[in-house]
């Protein structure tokens, strides 16, 4: 049985047990309301809190009318987002160019829960989206307080795991819901009769609670995103070469050489790349001494061995993932496969692959010369004129684009050594991360951070300072001594800034039931007032237009997931 499987029979478990503890009344009496599977947990515990932190009235409405444009400058780049993509898809159906169905338009990637977003690693999502749902839902409770509007409740909503959370408002205060109770009369018969009047938030109050969520989204986002770019100093690359393979009864599996241990050098000479490695490899002599300089979890290692009578060595790019739609696939090279030579250009190592890839155009034809595997024997494979379409992740560049990724794997093996090694760009890598904040004065950089977990500052998506990558770097000074944990540092900020940033824009879609589509609907009836003047005309306008929005923008949604589908077949 699949991961997938496994997720959908333990979710239908889960949702079993829902609706047997529901109809047995056992969730209502710990005020617990079931919506299908997920769960709304309320607690009316912490209103002293509430109240102590709302005493500072003043700063907590200008920091709510701070919110207002902040939120209005969101809704307005995410509603020009979603035309641009439903308009892009519509050019492309005409063009016969829709996208191959991928990652993007799987529902599961719309959604930022962790375990079930592939992009959102499961361990810091869940801390980051349980900080982004409190300080969405404290800060709404917290304007409420200030306003003079009950907070009936506060929780989260789960689906197994945390999936939102909520501050519950006196709706009839707030958003001016009348409430009606029900009271049986003498007769046994059902009155309903209506709740005492309250006091009645007016509009500018009511912008203010909407707007303090995305507010206080956008302020954890930026000081967690200062946070991470500052500490990224403190982080220093340890090579770019990864030990990928260790052939068996070779000398470095007898010496003890590891796969992922970082080679920075071969007796008394520097490795710097791959090609490096591989040059000095031919030259050794087989019974001659041999000492690998090695990093093996940010320990620094010399071990020696004596090289092997084989002296055979394989160079080339290894292709680590062929991207969806792009011409390799269309080609068929597949992961896996070594990059040998494009058109005359032998490539000896990841620099000669990006330098030659650099220098083509968009529709330029290429050879590619593959090698299947980095065995002795392995056979080449010619794919000829593949045209190169334009490379997707720099607006206005020229160049021709492949579409393979090159992430750390085996690229050049040595026979007389026993070992393969793959090629990372690990200083350059982090020197793009760290230009983000930089480049955020453009388009281009608040695009690259928006994407970041899809894409990445080179194409294959960026997770954290996880898994492999953290084998590439070390903490440097002062953040020695936290060792692994300046990692957990780092990958904690990173989430938090991302999801708060990427909530608090969704928030601002002029969508009810988001606060954008509230404070919409608020702006459009207060925009229309001033030419229509005050009346019932106006109200039912302005809603009538707010749930038109909505409606387009759930479309959007539904379109850009079904497009591909409908166009390559389900």
């Amino acid at each position: 049985m699949n991961s997938t499987n496994i997720i959908i029979l333990v979710f239908l478990l889960y949702w079993l047990l829902v609706i047997f503890l529901d109809r047995r009344g056992i969730l209502s009496k710990h005020n617990i309301t079931a919506y299908g599977p997920i769960l709304m947990l309320r607690t009316t515990k912490g209103q002293g809190f509430l109240d102590r932190l709302a005493i500072h009235k003043k700063f907590w409405r200008t920091f709510a009318n701070i919110g207002l444009p902040a939120m209005l400058i969101g809704m307005f780049v995410m509603f020009l987002m979603i035309l641009v993509i439903d308009y892009s898809l519509i050019q492309s159906f005409q063009t016969q160019t829709v996208p191959q169905p991928g990652k993007f338009n799987e529902p599961r990637n719309i959604f930022l829960i962790p375990g079930i977003n592939e992009y959102i690693p499961f361990y810091w999502g869940i801390i980051a989206l349980i900080v982004t749902l409190v300080v969405h839902e404290f800060s709404h409770a917290i304007l409420c307080k200030v306003e003079g509007i009950k907070v009936k409740s506060m929780g989260i909503l789960l689906a197994i795991i945390p999936i939102g959370g909520f501050a519950e408002p006196d709706d009839e205060q707030l958003l001016g819901k009348k409430e009606e109770k029900e009271e049986k009369s003498e007769t046994g018969e059902t009155a309903i009769e209506q709740a005492e009047p309250k006091k009645l938030a007016t509009r500018s109050e009511r912008v203010r609670v909407l707007t303090a969520g995305v507010m206080a989204n956008f302020v954890t986002a930026l000081i967690a995103f200062i946070l991470f770019f500052s500490l990224l100093g403190s982080l220093s690359p340890v090579g770019d070469v990864m030990v990928t393979s260790v052939t068996p009864g070779y000398p470095a599996e007898q010496a003890g050489v590891k796969e992922n241990m970082i080679l920075t050098g071969i007796n008394d000479k520097q490795v710097n790349n791959a090609h490096d490695f591989l040059f000095y490899a031919k030259t050794l002599k087989p019974g001659s001494n041999v000492t690998l300089h090695l990093v093996d979890g940010r320990v620094r290692k010399d071990i020696s061995m004596v090289a092997s009578g084989t002296n055979e060595t394989r160079a080339g790019v290894r292709v680590f993932q062929v991207i969806e739609g792009s011409p390799a696939e269309t080609a068929g090279i597949k992961a896996g496969m070594i990059l040998s030579r494009m058109n005359d250009t032998e490539l000896k190592g990841l620099d000669d692959f990006i330098g030659f890839m650099n220098s083509t155009t968009r529709g330029q034809k290429v050879d590619v010369y593959v090698l299947s595997n980095s065995s002795v024997n392995a056979s080449m494979e010619v794919f000829r004129n593949i045209e190169l379409s334009k490379y997707p992740y720099q607006k206005d560049s020229k160049k021709g684009f492949l579409g393979v990724s090159y992430s750390p794997d085996e690229g050049a093996i040595s026979y007389s050594v026993g070992v393969g090694v793959g090629q990372f760009k690990s200083k350059d890598y982090l020197n793009m991360l760290k230009s983000i904040p930089s480049s955020m004065t453009g388009l281009t950089g608040w695009l690259l951070l928006f994407g970041l977990p899809m894409f990445g500052p080179g194409g294959e998506g960026f997770p954290g300072f996880s898994g492999l990558l953290t084998n590439f770097y070390e903490p440097a000074g002062w953040a020695v001594p936290l060792g692994m944990g300046f990692f957990w540092i780092l990958n904690i900020l990173l989430w938090i800034g991302w999801l708060n940033f990427y909530v608090g824009l969704f928030n601002c879609l002029p969508a009810v039931p988001l606060d954008g589509g509230h404070v919409f609907r608020d702006v459009m009836t207060s925009s229309l007032e001033k030419i229509m003047g005050d009346g019932e005309k106006v109200e039912k306008l302005s809603n009538a237009i707010t749930v038109l929005f909505a409606v387009l923008i759930l479309m959007s949604f539904v379109f850009v997931m079904i497009a591909p589908y409908a166009a390559h077949g389900f």
